[in-house]
């Protein structure tokens, strides 16, 4: 079945309100096994809702509206369609029992035009609101069918949930179901991964591949079409061992919430490790990473922020004679960096990051020059220069990033 999304609503045109809903029925749709074709917006106008309609019948099965449901004049997303299929609009009891209880638990009177919101088409199967007041629909037509559901999030979801999707599921069986899962990389750019997986992509058919850029990162997206999860897991298994035998070195993690620093969080505390930082450019960010992950306490007691020579010295002991003579843009200030943090937190890996963010160079190193330095209890001190590019905040979002992803590789050198 294909299906397309519609959301009605000026708002979402204008960019006072965005279109949240359009993903997250995307998302369940999938897991219906419907494919989602299309997802348009279009604004309050009852015109051009129509032509979107009349070209929607043409390209898809289902039809999903979200929004124009409630009093106002220029709710009209019920009355388009109504005249779109050729049948009246008629009330709902159980919603006009509703509306009568809320008005009354209120003590206030109810203006005539909220009876617009229990108004369903005849013959469609009404949704109720558990949320709010505005009723939805389910209405099968010959060729087609719509939906009609309430635009705020907080009304449209649990109507989907828990009248929607069951009613899907009982008139449109399927037996073909989506599954997908989500491989995350680290250092090597979304043009790079798609050449290595030029030849997979291009002769790709069940399972799909779909990359993603991200910030400093890239997520593949495989997908499955099965009629059952066993099937499925082995189509995933098949085509993730190919990818990784090809990219595999940049692989870090799975799903689509995931991140690297939890990643890397997980490790430290499966391992019984702790980390430590001392951060010259990046002032901070690395440990305030680190502490966006629940229980990283654990393996992370606290570090050093030193912006200047003179907190690399009062701080970290660091000879100032050294940065006089190698400057604090060196693999040199790096090293004592990370080693000096190392010896005073007595933590088992210790991150330092010096470097230039910009916008002007400094000591003769252009800008986006950031020396990383991962000191070890139990090994050598690994130094990595790197010159990343764009603003100011990439190049410190850029520098946290490499600098997790060393930590990373290093704890699984260590077994």
């Amino acid at each position: 079945m294909r299906a397309e999304i519609i959301a009605v609503g000026t708002e979402l045109l204008l960019g006072q309100v965005v279109n949240t809903n359009a993903t997250f029925l995307s998302e369940k749709l999938a897991d219906m096994g419907i494919e989602v074709y299309f997802h348009t917006v279009v604004g309050d106008n009852p015109q051009r809702l129509e032509e979107l309609l009349q070209l929607a019948d043409t390209r898809s099965d289902l039809i999903i509206l979200g929004g124009g449901l409630g009093p106002t004049d220029d709710d009209l997303t019920k009355n388009v369609l109504a005249d779109h299929v050729g049948v009246p609009l008629v009330q709902n009891q159980a919603g006009l029992e509703a509306l009568n209880a809320f008005f009354a638990q209120r003590q206030s009177v109810m203006t005539p035009n909220n009876l617009r919101q229990i108004e369903t088409l005849k013959d469609g199967i009404p949704l109720p609101n558990r949320t709010g007041l505005a009723i939805g629909c389910l209405y099968k037509g010959e060729k087609n069918n719509y939906i009609l559901l309430p635009g705020p999030p907080s009304e449209l979801k649990p109507m989907f949930l828990e009248q929607a999707r069951p009613l899907l599921e009982k008139e449109f069986p399927t037996t073909e179901k989506l599954t997908s899962r989500v491989l995350r990389f680290f250092g090597i750019g979304e043009s790079k991964l798609v050449t290595d997986l030029a030849e997979m992509i291009e002769h790709q058919s069940n399972p799909t591949i779909a990359p993603y850029a991200k910030p400093n990162e890239v997520t593949l997206r495989i997908t499955a079409k099965t009629e059952d999860e066993i099937s499925a897991n082995a189509l995933l298994d098949q085509t993730e061992a190919e990818i990784l035998a090809k990219v595999g070195e940049f692989f870090y993690g799975y799903g689509e919430e995931n991140s690297l620093v939890e990643v890397v969080v997980d490790l430290l505390k499966d391992r019984g490790l702790s980390i430590t930082a001392a951060e010259s450019l990046t002032a901070g960010e690395f440990q305030a990473t680190l502490g966006t992950i629940p229980g990283v306490s654990e393996v992370f007691p606290g570090g050093f922020v030193t912006y200047s020579e003179t907190t690399k010295a009062s701080f970290l002991g660091i000879d100032p004679a050294l940065l006089e003579h190698v400057g604090v843009v060196s693999e040199e200030c790096a090293k004592e960096m990370a080693e000096a943090a190392l010896r005073l937190a007595d933590t088992d890996f210790a991150v330092s990051f010096t470097g230039v963010a910009g916008p002007d160079e400094l000591e003769g190193k252009p800008k986006g020059t950031v020396y990383i330095a991962l000191a070890q209890k139990d090994g050598e001190t690994l130094v990595s220069e790197n010159h990343f590019s764009r603003d100011r905040s990439y190049v410190r979002h850029s520098s946290v990033m490499k600098g997790l992803d060393m930590v990373r590789r290093a704890i699984l050198n260590k077994n």
